[in-house]
């Protein structure tokens, strides 16, 4: 059976987030291009739910996250075998604090 993409809430705030930081420093059309290809990154992730890599940072954490990369961002994924989906848990913006990272639930 295929999994399915879930997008959990705090992953669609750090999308609107990320829209609203381009929307206002480089414009709509950019804002736009990023957040689609931020999103169509995660095309084929159902079919394919172990080609991101294991997040290191995250080892300690009950679920087993995994990352796809976009330009500057680490799209960060796990498995919900529960619930027959893949959720993404957030979108992290390499150029932080890698700390910053274990605050996902």
């Amino acid at each position: 059976m295929e999994l399915r993409i879930y997008w959990t809430k705090f992953a669609q705030n750090k999308l609107e987030e990320i829209k609203s930081y381009y929307l206002n420093k480089a414009g709509l059309q950019v804002a736009d291009k990023l957040i689609n290809g931020i999103i169509d990154k995660t095309i084929g992730l159902e079919k394919s739910p172990f080609s991101g890599q294991k997040e290191i940072l995250l080892e300690g954490k009950p679920q087993k996250f995994r990352y796809l990369t976009y330009k500057n961002y680490k799209i960060i994924y796990w498995i919900n075998y529960d619930k027959n989906r893949i959720d993404i848990a957030t979108v992290f913006d390499t150029r932080q604090n890698p700390r910053k990272l274990s605050k996902i639930e």
